[in-house]
């Protein structure tokens, strides 16, 4: 939707006051009546307010608003997702995270920071360029949305990182453990599937962290770096594999 400029908002105004101060006196001039001038100019005044102000409304004010609205909610959207992937960024991870916490608190109910880094992407940057790259992690950040939940927050980094919020596993820990593990053993497979760029075929394998978030008061940054510490933990094992923090 267009954002109408000053000059757009003006010319509309001038036009609908002048073709409405036309037709007022067109009618005034070609109705009989014996006003005087004084009542005259109240019912022009009158009748151009009464014609022109639905239409500055329906042609000025109503698509400025509605322009200024779109815009406003596209820098809201932009400022919070990461632009290739359309996934959230960190600082829209942060709120979520911060979301989960408090729910698991609240609700005696286990969560999950799984942080994803891919394996062998800096080779397909470096031998196949960045267009190659970024459609890799077009395609992996797809991948990761179809294996979560709808209610589970999937969101980018930045490079080549991936940080997955999970709900709801369940009161108790070690049952909690199982359904992340299960969850990051299902993203390293589908991250692990080939990605076709240009007719060649492309590979990443994927290292996963996990953090799980517990019932006691936590710093989101600090749960993020908790996970970022298992994933490299995950990465001297040789990749491909997934390391809960503490562990």
């Amino acid at each position: 939707m267009k954002l109408l400029t000053i000059k757009d908002v003006i010319l509309r105004i001038v036009a609908i006051i002048v073709v409405a101060e036309f037709l007022v006196m067109l009618v005034l001039r070609n109705i009989p009546h014996q006003a005087s001038t004084f009542t005259e100019a109240v019912l022009d005044a009158g009748a151009l307010a009464l014609l022109s102000t639905p239409a500055i409304y329906i042609w000025v004010i109503r698509p400025f608003v509605n322009a200024r609205d779109a815009a406003l909610t596209r820098i809201r959207h932009l400022a919070s997702v990461d632009p290739l992937t359309q996934l959230a960024n960190r600082r829209l991870l942060v709120q979520h995270l911060e979301k989960a916490m408090a729910g698991s608190a609240r609700h005696k109910d286990h969560g999950a920071a799984l942080l994803l880094d891919l394996d062998g992407f800096k080779a397909i940057n470096d031998g196949h360029g960045h267009l190659a790259g970024d459609a890799v992690l077009v395609e992996v950040a797809a991948r990761l949305q179809s294996v979560v939940r709808t209610d589970d927050i999937v969101g980018r980094l930045g490079g080549d990182e991936f940080v997955v919020v999970l709900h709801r596993l369940g009161a108790d820990e070690a049952a909690a453990r199982i359904k992340a593990m299960s969850v990051a053993e299902k993203l390293i497979s589908f991250v692990g599937a080939k990605v076709y760029f240009e007719g060649e075929s492309l590979h990443v394998g994927a290292s996963v962290g996990v953090r799980l978030i517990g019932f006691e008061e936590q710093d989101a940054e600090v749960v993020i770096g908790d996970a970022d510490a298992a994933m490299y933990q995950a990465k001297q094992k040789g990749g491909g594999c997934t390391v809960f923090f503490g562990d």
